[in-house]
């Protein structure tokens, strides 16, 4: 990542980002590192049952967030976007509150295996486990939006195993079609599960678009700079009644594909090596330093607060209740106002 061009502003600054704003940025993407982190080793300590890591991933999620408007924009997050989600708003605690299945989680109650994101409030969409059918879900929304004259946007991700689904190619050619107001991104970590990419695709998943009427682009998804400007000039188009985009943004999954998953079974540990040394976390901390608006004092201080903060958000969820058995058949069956 490059500190600066040929102009004597830096990057961030030609794309309109002050320095407060990218310093954001990787405050978010260091902070889903330490909640992935930690949720590794609650799950490996037997205090939660499972964990789906998006370590690799932050970089092009919080750009991504970044370039959209936070206030009015519809989100339809996957299951690896932890930092996708808290830079929208979402906090630690309510994402614990999830990994530990109790009552109070915001997004299902308890109810759903952590990763399945949800938030009224915030306008992220409940996703489900079947893979990509957020995909003809946003378009939906975008639908709604052109169709209620509204100059929201509704941004979706899936991971480049998803671009094969009948799901993802469907809400293409309808988004396509109607010119929906609509980004699609994939988040390409070159695996889906244990299947490398290319025995999952022939070209490229950006390439997919042209069949539908509408621009794909390739992006370094580790470089949060290149992302954000992608996602804020698709949405720009979104709102000028230029239809969808769809971003695939390169990246690499760091960790095994969930806690049940020995990734060495089908990939080297030399390998997994090799992607440490281009994580977009460490890439853009570097360009900060470049930038001369970080150091290492100041990066051991915030890991030191995130840590703090996620230990008080893993110790709330701990201590926080559990549903009660009758709350099984809640949101199951229409209830009458007192809730019974």
């Amino acid at each position: 990542m490059q500190e600066v061009s040929n102009s004597s502003k830096t990057r961030h600054e030609q794309l309109g980002l002050s320095d407060g704003q990218v310093l954001d940025m990787y405050r978010y993407m260091m902070m889903a590192r330490k909640f992935d982190e930690r949720n590794l080793l609650l799950q490996r300590a037997g205090k939660i049952n499972f964990h789906v890591s998006g370590i690799g991933q932050e970089a092009a999620q919080v750009g991504a967030a970044f370039a959209l408007d936070r206030e009015k924009d519809y989100f339809l997050p996957y299951y690896r976007d932890y930092a996708f989600v808290m830079a929208v708003g979402m906090t630690p605690r309510e994402l614990m509150l999830s990994a530990f299945a109790k009552a109070e989680d915001p997004n299902s109650g308890g109810r759903q295996m952590p990763g399945h994101f949800g938030s009224k409030r915030l306008r992220i969409v409940t996703g489900s486990s079947p893979v990509t059918t957020q995909v003809p879900h946003a378009v939906g929304l975008a639908l709604a939006a052109k169709m209620q004259n509204k100059d929201f946007v509704s941004f979706v991700t899936f991971g480049e195993g998803s671009s094969n689904q009948g799901d993802f190619h469907e809400g293409c050619n309808f988004a396509g079609v109607h010119k929906l107001p609509v980004i699609i991104m994939c988040e390409n970590n070159q695996y889906a599960i244990s299947v490398p990419l290319h025995k999952q695709i022939a070209g490229r998943v950006s390439d997919r678009a042209l069949g539908y009427g509408f621009p794909g682009i390739r992006v370094d998804g580790n470089d949060p700079l290149e992302v954000y400007a992608a996602v804020k000039e698709a949405r720009e188009r979104a709102v000028r009644g230029e239809g969808p985009t769809l971003i695939e943004a390169m990246m690499y999954r760091l960790s095994p594909h969930s806690t049940s998953d020995n990734d060495l079974a089908y990939r080297t540990k030399e390998e997994v090596e090799d992607h440490w040394k281009k994580d977009g976390l460490a890439g853009f901390k570097k360009y900060l330093v470049d930038c001369g608006i970080w150091d290492e004092q100041k990066d051991e201080d915030l890991i030191a607060q995130l840590n703090l903060e996620i230990k008080e958000a893993t110790e709330s969820a701990d201590r926080a209740p559990f549903p009660l058995p009758e709350d099984t058949l809640r949101h199951v069956y229409a209830e009458n106002e007192g809730g019974n």
